[in-house]
């Protein structure tokens, strides 16, 4: 299964689309600092990687960035415990 996910500026989101089921990240953006504040994938994908796969973007694009990151969300701040490679962006 291959996951895309595309960055929605406009929106400050992350959503990627899977066998016509969706997933979003929500964050907001202060200065240098982007806190995650909601992550969200339609129960048919759950377990499947893409909450994983929303996480990993936007954390590579504050990497991309310059940014630091707030992870507001209960799900990015499990999975960013669990990452190791990115507390260097953990505010």
């Amino acid at each position: 299964m291959s996951i895309e996910v595309q960055h929605i500026p406009e929106k400050r989101r992350f959503e990627a689309v899977v066998e016509s089921h969706g997933g979003h990240l929500e964050y907001r953006r202060s200065g240098s600092v982007m806190t995650i504040v909601h992550t969200e994938v339609d129960s048919a994908l759950e377990g499947r990687g893409v909450a994983g796969e929303l996480v990993r973007t936007a954390l590579a694009h504050a990497r991309a960035e310059s940014l630091r990151v707030d992870p507001a969300c209960a799900y990015a701040r499990a999975w960013m415990e669990r990452h190791p490679q990115s507390q260097d962006l953990h505010v």
